[in-house]
């Protein structure tokens, strides 16, 4: 098989959450521990960092490994979903995995995955740490690909926990209660290991409170400890204020990201604690060297590959792509989009079947005009059945079959000063920066 056919089979010969919703997703460890045996355990040779949270943990994740990078450490980064390519999901340094190592990997591991039958997500973990193991990075910042308990990530007993915050989403799965999400998402707290909260609601903290005693794990609530005092947006993306770092410049300018940069700040102190944040070859008792958080924060999207956080595509007319897409993502959306002075708003919106539709659709601005579409996933909602939930919310706009037919239809009457954003979906943003762009 070649990269494209590989990576075929193990969409389809795998059975994948993002493209066909529930009977794709396997919860517990029994898949991942069989793996990880046959595999000769590879997480244990090298150091990680774990992420969990509703929102807001592919940005963490990212900035972590930037920063790490600036130091002079050889760093792994996993993540999903990917957006244009399966290799983003794997990366050492910001490069991408081989396609010739994601080859060689399914053809030989082929008689173990249709042994073991596990999930699309329980193989290209076992991938990640392989790859990890071989490529001797130092250390790796592994995202939770749902909740935490059960995720097969949660193998690991990372130097850190991170869990940015709680939302209702993946009800289905996690509970529907955010104490019930919470504890979930707690599941990742390892003893011992010290774990940061970026953001909690009353109900969450006494979850996180009460799993970090019984672990024995230093906790840390990020909200108790603000180390951004202020931020206001920059010309590339927003300028930052902080307590122990100075003035930051960060890339990502999203309205969401003052909260993720807080959380990630936090998380940089626990590293510095755990003598994680001196550039490699330099004094360990020297002060924490905020030139490299500076850099890393400056040029996150460089350094790790990271797209779609309210990114631009476009500067005439300004053209946005946002990966938000359940309800808490969409209370910063909205606002951000309010805040937007154009002469028209045209907005491309779809969205998946597990998503508060109504919710998010009710954030919606009333004085755009709307491009209701369907990414290429199974789990897409019909354009047309967006379009009536529009209609009963007063919004303005028609269906289209696909993202391309869409944006082409923006393209025919967009002028320049007008403002586009691409979203709704983080399958809207794959299928738009790999067929439009």
């Amino acid at each position: 098989m070649n990269y494209k056919e590989t990576c075929e089979y193990l969409y389809n010969a795998t059975p994948m959450f993002e493209r066909i919703g529930a009977s794709g997703y396997k919860a517990g460890l029994d898949n991942t521990l069989a793996l990880d045996k046959h595999f000769g355990h590879p997480h244990k040779k090298f150091l990680t960092i774990h992420v969990a949270g509703t929102n807001g943990k592919g940005s963490c994740s990212h900035t972590l490994s930037a920063i790490l990078q600036m130091c002079g450490y050889r760093v792994g980064l996993y993540t999903s979903p990917h957006l244009v390519d399966f290799s983003e999901r794997i990366r050492i340094n910001g490069q991408p995995i081989p396609e010739d190592y994601v080859v060689n990997f399914v053809s030989q591991e082929k008689p173990v995955i249709e042994s073991i039958q596990p999930s699309f997500f329980e193989i290209t973990t076992a991938m990640a740490f392989k790859y990890f193991a071989e490529m001797n990075v130092d250390i790796a910042v592994i995202e939770v690909g749902l909740g935490g308990r059960l995720d097969c990530t949660n193998i690991i007993t990372p130097i850190l926990s991170v869990i940015t915050n709680i939302g209702m989403d993946h009800t289905q799965f996690l509970g529907s209660t955010l104490e019930q999400i919470a504890f979930e998402k707690a599941g990742i707290i390892k003893t011992g290991v010290p774990v940061v909260i970026g953001e909690t609601t009353p109900e969450t903290r006494t979850v996180f409170e009460t799993v970090a005693t019984e672990t024995h794990a230093p906790i840390t609530f990020a909200e108790d400890k603000p180390e951004v005092l202020n931020s206001h947006p920059s010309t590339k993306g927003f300028t930052y204020q902080t307590e122990h770092f100075g003035i930051l410049e960060g890339e990502l300018a999203g309205y969401y990201q003052t909260k993720n940069t807080n959380t990630v700040l936090c998380a940089v102190r626990q590293l510095e604690r755990l003598g994680f944040m001196h550039p490699v070859n330099c004094d360990p008792e020297s002060a924490c060297q905020n030139k490299e958080v500076k850099e890393g924060f400056k040029d996150v999207c460089e350094l790790t590959g990271l797209q779609g956080r309210w990114q631009m595509v476009c500067e005439k007319p300004k053209t946005i792509c946002d990966t938000g897409h359940n309800l808490p993502g969409w209370e910063y959306l909205s606002k951000q989009l309010d805040a937007v002075v154009c002469h028209q708003m045209h907005i491309l919106f779809g969205m998946v079947d597990d998503k508060d539709i109504e919710g998010v659709m009710a954030l919606l601005p009333k004085d755009a005009t709307y491009y209701f579409t369907k990414a290429s996933s199974k789990r897409s909602v019909s354009e047309n059945i967006l379009k009536l939930y529009a209609q009963q919310l007063g919004l303005q706009g028609e269906s289209y079959p696909s993202v391309s037919n869409a944006y082409d239809a923006i393209k025919k009457c967009v002028k320049n000063d007008d403002f586009v954003f691409i979203g709704g979906s983080s399958y809207v943003v794959a299928d738009f920066l790999k067929n439009c762009i």
